[in-house]
């Protein structure tokens, strides 16, 4: 098996290609995410999508994507109803505490403490409760997607039960944890590697992977990528 490649498209948005060679979007915001690079805007081919919650700036080009790439998309199950009413049928509708088998992996659905809604025509609609993922890849490396979130207690709980490797933290404040909560968040759930997320979009972003990393329990390795850039 090949090693994890993890591709930042900025904002929220992560490309993965497995150890299995499949390949996974996480949150599309594309066309309208400033910090993605212009050359990565289209997804090319998917064998899966994952949303953490119903915000524009998480699912503004989820129609889009998923119609292009046919990948089934795996989110709460307001949002995979909403989703079907835009004539995508290819999903996978779940809720928190439960796991799915699909496209090879083993995706289950955490909490996550924030805000979802998405103005839909002039209409602000309900898209379910935000939400994190925890998935197992083909060769048992195990991610924890924290999506936006506040700082939990139950982040010690996924870190006990689910024992993930690599954690994708967001960063930059206000509207997320920042990086002081963020570096908590790495020592409730005891893992190696952490990706920052969710910082320097905007201005009002103002967490900054320095001020992250600066807090980081001994152990714990920061893997930093600029917007377009990818690691293995």
């Amino acid at each position: 098996m090949q090693k994890l490649s993890i591709t930042w498209l900025g904002h929220g948005t992560f490309r993965f290609t497995t150890p299995g060679g499949k390949r996974v979007l996480v949150d599309p915001w594309l066309q309208g995410n400033p910090a993605c690079p212009d050359v990565l805007k289209k997804p090319g081919a998917l064998d899966l999508i994952l949303v953490t919650h119903g915000h524009s700036d998480h699912i503004d080009d989820l129609v889009a994507t998923a119609r292009e790439t046919g990948a089934p998309v795996v989110g709460i199950f307001e949002l995979c109803t909403w989703l079907g009413s835009k004539g995508i049928s290819n999903t996978v509708p779940m809720n928190k505490g439960g796991g799915v088998d699909v496209a090879g992996l083993r995706v289950t659905m955490v909490d996550a403490k924030h805000s979802a809604g998405y103005l839909d025509n002039g209409v602000m609609v309900y898209m379910g409760e935000p939400a994190g993922f925890v998935v197992r890849l083909e060769d048992g490396l195990t991610l924890y997607i924290a999506g936006d979130t506040a700082l939990f207690g139950d982040m010690r709980l996924i870190g006990e039960i689910y024992k993930p490797d690599i954690a994708f933290l967001p960063i930059g404040d206000r509207f997320t944890m920042g990086p002081d909560t963020a570096a908590y968040a790495c020592g409730l759930l005891g893992v190696k590697q952490v990706v920052p997320l969710h910082w320097g979009t905007f201005p009002l972003l103002t967490g900054t992977p320095d001020a992250f990393q600066a807090l980081l329990p001994s152990g714990v390795e920061l893997l930093g990528l600029r917007p377009g850039e990818s690691t293995e």
